[in-house]
């Protein structure tokens, strides 16, 4: 089953699945950690700049793997609120895991962007990239925050993920490009040959290596995503 070698070479062989988007009005951006390796191949192909999405789900209290919300990079927030009705979770609960969910991202982004500024998505295409998928529960997450901050285009792409998850997803993005949809995905690891954890240190190496190659993006916002 092992398909790719490692992440990297998982980037390559998806990035031209994505030629389409290519553009100066295109952004890549990864879930850390193990989608910043694929994800850099990908901007690397397109000539995009290159930028990570810290992602934290909300997860209803003693019920953690149910998501009420999530926050993203940039203070972005949102909450499920037919969860949060049907279930009766006071704003104090909600607040409580927000407050827990929030100081692990600031960590996390502290960790792994080193003083980088946030980039700018508004009117962009936004390609958002993991290195695999089983349930989608986290980039469904990354792409209901990244809508607040008002792409043109939102994108996911991932090497490997269940055909019912791609199609799961169709729902909340724009478009989504999933390489190889197995019937049975056990796990992600069984299709890399190397799926040994990226570190913070490889984060930031790639993301320094993309800004000295790659362009800034162009500060104009153009028009918003249209829903």
């Amino acid at each position: 089953m092992q398909v790719f070698r490692d992440r990297r070479d998982a980037g390559r062989q998806l990035a031209p699945r994505l030629d389409r988007f290519a553009g100066p009005r295109t952004i890549v951006l990864a879930l850390p950690r193990g989608g910043v390796p694929v994800a850099y191949e990908i901007a690397m192909h397109l000539g995009a700049p290159l930028d990570v999405l810290v992602v934290r789900k909300l997860g209803v209290p003693g019920r953690s793997e149910l998501a009420m919300g999530a926050i993203a990079s940039g203070g972005i927030q949102v909450v499920d609120q037919r969860i949060v009705d049907t279930l009766g979770i006071s704003p104090e609960a909600f607040e409580v895991v927000a407050r827990s969910e929030r100081a692990a991202l600031e960590r996390r982004e502290r960790a792994i962007r080193a003083g980088r500024a946030v980039l700018d998505v508004a009117g962009k295409t936004a390609i958002l990239v993991d290195d695999g998928l089983a349930t989608g529960a986290s980039m469904a997450a990354a792409i209901d925050a990244l809508e607040t901050r008002a792409p043109a285009r939102i994108v996911a792409a991932v090497p490997v993920a269940p055909l019912e998850t791609c199609q799961a997803l169709r729902k909340r993005a724009d478009d989504v490009i999933c390489l190889i949809t197995p019937d049975h995905l056990y796990a992600v690891g069984i299709w890399y040959q190397d799926f040994t954890q990226t570190t913070d240190t490889e984060v930031r190496e790639l993301l320094d290596a993309a800004a000295r190659k790659l362009p800034r993006p162009p500060r104009d916002h153009g028009q918003p995503r249209a829903r």
